[in-house]
Parts: C-alpha cells; sequence; structure tokens
C-alpha cells in the first residue's frame, strides 16, 4: 500500500542507437550556474494553513526574485502539505503535475457512534477503486456526477468517532466529499476535520520539501556566497517530470525538437520501456536535460524498431533553440 501508479515498477531502459553526447553543449541539470538554474526549478513546498495556494505561489515568486510562478495543484487555505511551485522559464513544467496521482493524509470525523466492520466493509465496497463522485457545492469546477480513481484506501487509526486514513487518488478528486459521502454511506453523516496532501505526482514529504522560511534563509546564505541550501530546496525543472515516461535523443536532433519540430523515430538513442501509445513522455537529451514533453503515439518496442515515422508531437517545449548546434532535422 501507499504506491500511486507510476512508483509500482522500475522502468528499464532500452538502447536504439548507441550514441555519445558533447561537453561543448548543454550542462548536467546538476550543474548549471546558480543564476540559470534559478530560472528553471521547482520548489516542494509545505503549504501552511492559512494562505491559498496562490499566494503560497506569489510568496515564492517574491522570495526567488521571480519574474513569474505557478503551482501544481490547489489545496484549499486550511488544507497544508505538497504544493509544487515552478518559477520564471519552468512554469509551465505544472502543467504535467496537475493530472498526476496525489496521496493525503486525512482526519475525518462521523458524526455518531458507528461499527469499524462496517466502516471498513463500506469504504473496501464503494470508495475503493473506480469511483463516482458529485463535486462539492464550492469548487473550481463544473458540479457534475464524473468518475475518479482511488488507488489506496488505508485507514490508520480509529479513535472514538475519528478516523485518521491515508488516500492515494486520481487527480480531482474531492477528499472532503468522500467524508461527506462515507458519512451518508454509514447512515451517520460525517466531514473532513483536517487534511494534508503527502504526494503530488513526483513530489512527496521526503523530496527536499520545504517551508517559506526555509527558503527565504537559504537566499539569505545565497546572499553571503553559500548556494548549497538553495540548490537543495529548488530543485531542476527535470525532477517535475520523474513520473512521466523518459525517452532520450541523440544531440543532432535536440535543436530542431526546440524549433517546433516534432521527433522522429531516426533522433531517439535509448527509451524507458512500457511506453504505450498516448502516453505523454518526457524527451530529454544525453545529460537527461528536459527538452520537452509530447504524446508519444507508439509503443516501447516501435520506437527501437521502426526506422521511419513520429515519435513525440510535442506539446511544450522547455529548452531554448541554440542550447544545442543546428546540424541537421531528425527524419
Amino acid at each position: 500500500m501507499g504506491d500511486l501508479p507510476f512508483e509500482k515498477f522500475k522502468r528499464e531502459v532500452l538502447t536504439r542507437v548507441k550514441s555519445e553526447t558533447s561537453l561543448k553543449f548543454g550542462c548536467d541539470p546538476y550543474k548549471r550556474p546558480i543564476k540559470e538554474h534559478l530560472k528553471y526549478c521547482v520548489v516542494n513546498v509545505d503549504k501552511p494553513a492559512g494562505p491559498s495556494s496562490h499566494q503560497v505561489s506569489a510568496y515564492v515568486k517574491q522570495i526567488l526574485k521571480a519574474n513569474k510562478a505557478g503551482h501544481s495543484g490547489t489545496l484549499d487555505p486550511n488544507v497544508t502539505g505538497i504544493l509544487a511551485v515552478a518559477v520564471a522559464d519552468g512554469t509551465r513544467i505544472v502543467q504535467t503535475l496537475l493530472p498526476a496521482g496525489k496521496e493525503y493524509i486525512c482526519l475525518m470525523h462521523l458524526h455518531k457512534e458507528f461499527d469499524e466492520q462496517k466502516l471498513r466493509s463500506v469504504i473496501e465496497k464503494e470508495f475503493t477503486g473506480k469511483i463516482k463522485q458529485l463535486p462539492p457545492v464550492k469548487s473550481a469546477i463544473k458540479r457534475q456526477w464524473r468518475f475518479r480513481k482511488i488507488y489506496y484506501f488505508e485507514i490508520l487509526e480509529i479513535v472514538g468517532q475519528d478516523v485518521l486514513f491515508k488516500i492515494g487518488c486520481q487527480a480531482g478528486t474531492y477528499i472532503r466529499k468522500i467524508c461527506s459521502d462515507i458519512g451518508g454511506a454509514m447512515g451517520c453523516g460525517g466531514h473532513m476535520a483536517e487534511l494534508r496532501r503527502t504526494k503530488a505526482g513526483p513530489f512527496n514529504e521526503f523530496n527536499h520539501l520545504c517551508t517559506l522560511q526555509d527558503l527565504t534563509d537559504a537566499m539569505h546564505y545565497l546572499k553571503e556566497g553559500d548556494e548549497s541550501k538553495i540548490r537543495e530546496l529548488t530543485r531542476p525543472v527535470e525532477e517535475a517530470v520523474a513520473h512521466l515516461p523518459k525517452i532520450w535523443v541523440q544531440d543532432t536532433t535536440v535543436d530542431t525538437i526546440c524549433n517546433g519540430a516534432s521527433l522522429k523515430v531516426r533522433g531517439i538513442a535509448k527509451v524507458e520501456s512500457d511506453i504505450q501509445a498516448g502516453d505523454l513522455v518526457a524527451v530529454m537529451t544525453l545529460k537527461n536535460e528536459l527538452v520537452c514533453v509530447g504524446i508519444c503515439p507508439l509503443i516501447s518496442k516501435e520506437l527501437i524498431k521502426n526506422d521511419k515515422g513520429v515519435a513525440v508531437k510535442s506539446s511544450q517545449v522547455f529548452m531554448r533553440p541554440g542550447t544545442y548546434p543546428r546540424i541537421e532535422k531528425n527524419s
């Protein structure tokens, strides 16, 4: 228990062609000069209760003196926990985090005494797997019935009428509505008392989680000439696509993608296994720099065996044109 779908297996890397990368172009994401790094990073913020997600994002922007910032999915003001905030040129990466799976620790209060076995049965039969949910009256989306997946639902502790549980779910699942619906199914009513997000895509509480004060202190140390703390808390934007399947391309292919071309099969150096047709994938350089994200119309075996065809139709390009030399179009 505790694994989201993309954590269940480690993908194998399959080589299409042996290719070397030149040290003259690009850079290991963890060795970017600090000024470049801070224009292309993401912060795993421990959101406090009180401010909105938008306000926390604005605080990060102010602390890092960035020109813009964006967050990975709204948390209500009274909810705490994981809020990945990307800044400057990396802001658009949050679009890949919005649909990623989430995990929460929730304290639910049921309004009357209840039978524990009945509660466990209700959760297993009605609130695990594919569920049908009507968003709450106060929500950011249109209020209509929709299906959501509950990957796991684990009761951690029961004290009186309070139930502490951990839940892994599809993005867009309303936990406070789940609490209300469980109360209805139990015939006693219920509500969400407290909520904390513990995972959002590849980010969790053990992945360089920091407070706004931590970030402020790290910037102070940077002014004093110590950049180690700010590097620890601000992560390369590449970490925000850790949950996506990867395709690595040859140096000679990179710039054509940066200029808007689709990735052709012949430009591929290696791929991860288990890519399915229609998957959102991350296209990387051989130095593990993020080039773009896009939809792959082929499966991994076809990416390795085919000689022609489009491998990725890019939806967002992150690398600047000219980072790698323009040599020839991939074909």
